[in-house]
């Protein structure tokens, strides 16, 4: 074979391997952006059950705000607490989200909330 017979052969090989290249990519972007996400609700929670455990008790106080303003970028979540906060109880507060892709490459995967947990003794 002369060298004019492979004029073509590094554009097959870059056709065949360019989505193999692409979906680990992608796959690198989404997973960062998820677990990016599940920190933060985490991080939402544990601020939500400090915040409930000190202020639960004030005229106005409300947990969705507190782990809202806890992660900003997380847009719209939902906030629960379990048991109410006596003297010597610990309250349980979950954060959760829906969860949306920024790529749309994996939305067969079917992640559809995210969930964050935190734990905080009543009364500081």
């Amino acid at each position: 074979m002369s060298k004019t017979d492979q004029r073509g052969a590094s554009a097959v090989e870059f056709a065949i391997v360019l989505p193999l290249l692409l979906t680990l990519l992608l796959g690198i972007i989404e997973f960062g952006f998820l677990f990016n996400q599940q920190i933060s609700l985490t991080q939402a929670a544990r601020e939500g059950a400090r915040a409930y455990a000190i202020h639960h008790g004030e005229l106005g106080f409300n947990l969705t705000t507190a782990a809202q303003n806890a992660a900003p970028s997380l847009g719209p979540v939902n906030a629960d607490a379990g048991a109410g906060c006596d003297s010597d109880n610990i309250v349980r507060v979950t954060v959760s989200r829906s969860y949306s892709s920024i790529t749309g490459w994996f939305d067969f995967l079917s992640i559809t909330k995210l969930e964050g947990k935190g734990a905080m003794r009543c009364g500081g």
